[in-house]
């Protein structure tokens, strides 16, 4: 007897009916020697701090104390629920599950989580909690159910072509370990930033080098300082098109009169068609989908979120009409010529001219990690089956689709035009005139060239030019095409980036996707953005992400704090990951790599007062105070005198001119009277000073004596 333990119910449900003549039974199917169960995505989830104390101690208030926690055994337990309770509907599923699988008659247990890291490990830890402690587990054999789509013809495949389940005990292990070191950056950190701060602050592995992008990127917007310049431009009529000129240097705007002089000179010179090219040329397709590409349409055609564009292409891949989703690859592997063969009979029998092209440039082993690109299955949806943002979704995978294995050829005529002028500069002008449209009909194309006037080697050019003033931009905020660009290689040029994600030749993005340099993976990106704008951090206007107050506190907090989380920690653990997936690795290690990093932020580092920035945690008592004889305490913006109520009013802030003042100089100020020479305040046109802090009455003053 097989018992196929599937994520979630939708998956089991789709298994069951593709085994046929299953009988439906409290909390599973079962039928001609299978059993269908399910989870619901996440059954265990890690065990908090509190449970690794000698006497747990519940929904105990976060202290420092216990703090860092690096445990020498990850447990997990059942997930609770908003109370804080175990989750009831999970401990009934888990028990179900249990008992199915200690069924005597249960010989093989099929792991059948969705097709990545996270579903690997989802139903392992299933499986090892109900079999813990049992006798007969040895007798239990356990095997893996590899879905890429959910139509019945791959069910049914797939069921007759299962490996062992340690034939992905790599991918388990990849998928353990960026789960016990998410866990342990979010609690240690998130609890000593919160404390330090007063605030709660969402400390995370992956959410703040993506929170701290769109910071650094809006800092630069907002501080940006217009520049004027001059710059050579010509736009004159010639043969019935007008020709635009502009000259790549910039001038200052202060050298106005050399810049006319220079025009005059250019316009005296003439210009001249030095070379003309013409060629007929194929306009080839864009690649398939990847997830993030995906996304990176949705999001810019229809201001759609990549929460809402991923909840969507889940449902359609839930449903069986699209392939799995979660991928990174725009190629196909070689060894689904056949199944690819299968879709386009389907999409040629309503109408679509296709055929099946066995190019590199489509199906490419070395650029798929796990899965495939996203494609159509066989199973076509009625149109009145799918929602208005359903149909945009899927119309844009199955018209990529189409245009990838369009018959017919996008045919062009490209033309390039050299034009010099004088000896001064010459410029390149480039055209393109679409002469079959092909696979556009069925696909977005955007035409880039301009349309150029009939000219010949040896014509003259009519020009004018003038000194154009113009403005220095600054940078544009992320949007969600950018965003992910950034995210796939954090240390590429975002101009190189977008024209990397066009260009054939994308070895490169691939050789960093693998390597693991990317921030997130496509499984988890979303979710992770989801959450910085549910935290209040970012937010996201049509397809324009920007900074919110909390998340400016946030990365400034950080900063402070001397807790870096940028891209370059956060991909040297990415590529410790992708070397514990290749089995070059142990869990072990990436986990140990974790709590270095994270050792450094708790280690005690006794500085000089002059350079000190350690402000204590919430609730600190630093010392009397000399005024009525109460405590000073580090409060949620500075430190205080417990004296308050009975009309004590001292404080003093804790950051002053963008500098932290310590603890230990905040003990010297009240009572010594001053401090130590502090160095890095910053002044109001932003330059630095040093200056010692004098108590002068209740107020500190500057002192730079």
């Amino acid at each position: 007897m097989q018992l196929i333990i599937a994520e979630k119910p939708s998956l089991a449900r789709n298994i069951a009916a593709a085994i046929g003549q299953m009988q439906k039974r409290n909390g599973y199917f079962e039928g001609g020697g299978v059993i269908v169960s399910w989870a619901f995505g996440h059954l265990f989830s890690l065990c908090d701090i509190e449970d690794y104390a000698d006497k747990p101690t519940p929904n105990a208030r976060w202290t420092i104390e216990g703090l860092p926690c690096f445990p020498k055994e990850f447990r997990f337990t059942l997930r609770h629920d908003s109370s804080g309770q175990v989750d009831p509907g999970v401990a009934r599923q888990f028990e179900t599950l249990k008992v199915l699988c200690r069924r005597a008659d249960v010989d093989t247990i099929v792991n059948a989580g969705d097709a990545d890291r996270e579903g690997e490990i989802i139903v392992r830890l299933c499986v090892s909690h109900a079999l813990e402690g049992f006798e007969n587990r040895a007798e239990k054999r356990l095997v893996r159910l590899w879905l890429p789509d959910q139509t019945p013809e791959t069910v049914r495949a797939a069921l007759a072509d299962m490996k062992d389940e340690s034939a992905y005990d790599c991918l388990a292990d990849e998928g353990f370990a960026r789960t016990y070191i998410d866990w342990l950056y979010g609690v240690n950190l998130t609890r000593y930033a919160t404390l330090k701060t007063g605030k709660l602050l969402r400390v995370g592995r992956v959410i703040v080098p993506i929170v701290k992008a769109i910071y650094d990127r809006d800092m630069a917007i907002r501080n940006f300082v217009p520049e004027t310049y001059l710059a050579l431009r010509s736009a004159e009529e010639t043969k019935g098109a007008v020709v635009e000129l502009c000259g790549k240097e910039k001038f200052p705007a202060s050298e106005r009169a050399r810049v006319e002089g220079l025009a005059a000179a250019y316009n005296a010179a003439g210009a001249v068609v030095t070379a003309v090219k013409r060629k007929k040329d194929e306009v080839k397709p864009g690649k398939l989908y990847s997830l993030s590409k995906l996304q990176n349409v949705l999001g810019k055609k229809y201001k759609m979120s990549m929460a809402e564009s991923l909840e969507i292409v889940q449902s359609l891949y839930e449903r069986g009409y699209l392939t799995y989703p979660r991928t990174n690859s725009e190629y196909l592997a070689t060894a689904e010529a056949g199944k690819v063969k299968k879709i386009l009979e389907t999409v040629k029998a309503i109408g679509y001219p296709v055929e099946f092209k066995n190019s590199k440039t489509i199906f490419d082993d070395s650029k798929i990690e796990s899965h495939s690109a996203l494609t159509p299955t066989y199973k076509i949806p009625d149109k009145n089956a799918l929602s208005e943002t359903e149909r945009k979704v899927y119309s844009t995978v199955f018209r990529r689709f189409v245009a990838v294995f369009c018959a017919e050829a996008c045919k062009a005529e490209k033309t390039e035009i050299k034009i010099a002028v004088g000896d001064y500069e010459e410029f390149l002008l480039k055209g393109t005139v679409i002469v079959e449209p092909g696979w556009t009909k069925y696909d977005d194309y955007t035409q880039k060239d301009k349309l150029l006037p009939q000219l010949e080697k040896g014509d003259a050019v009519n020009i004018n030019f003038t000194p154009t003033e113009r403005e220095t931009t600054p940078p544009k905020h992320y949007t969600i095409e950018t965003l992910n660009n950034y995210l796939k290689n954090p240390f590429k040029e975002e101009k190189a980036a977008a024209k990397d994600a066009e260009d054939e030749n994308d070895d490169e993005e691939y050789r960093a996707i693998f390597e693991g340099l990317e921030l997130g993976t496509e499984a988890t990106r979303t979710g992770i953005i989801d959450n910085a704008r549910k935290s209040g951090y970012i937010e996201l206007k049509k397809d324009v992400y920007r900074i919110l107050p909390d998340g400016e506190f946030l990365i400034e907090s950080l900063v402070r704090m001397g807790i870096s989380m940028d891209k370059y920690k956060t991909s040297e653990l990415g590529k410790a990951l992708k070397k514990i997936y290749h089995g070059k690795m142990p869990v072990s290690g990436g986990v140990e790599l974790a709590e270095r990093e994270i050792g450094e932020v708790f280690a005690k580092r006794e500085m000089p007062p002059e350079e000190d920035t350690d402000d204590g945690f919430l609730g600190d008592e630093l010392c009397d105070c000399p005024f009525c004889g109460g405590k000073i305490r580090r409060t949620k913006f500075g430190y205080g005198c417990s004296g308050y109520k009975e009309g004590c009013k001292f404080t003093v802030n804790r950051v002053i001119c963008g500098r932290v003042i310590s603890k230990q100089n905040i003990v010297l100020l009240l009572t010594e009277g001053k401090t130590a020479k502090i160095k890095g305040f910053v002044s109001k046109n932003g330059k630095l000073f040093d200056a010692a802090l004098r108590l002068e009455g209740t107020q500190a003053k500057f002192d730079f004596l």
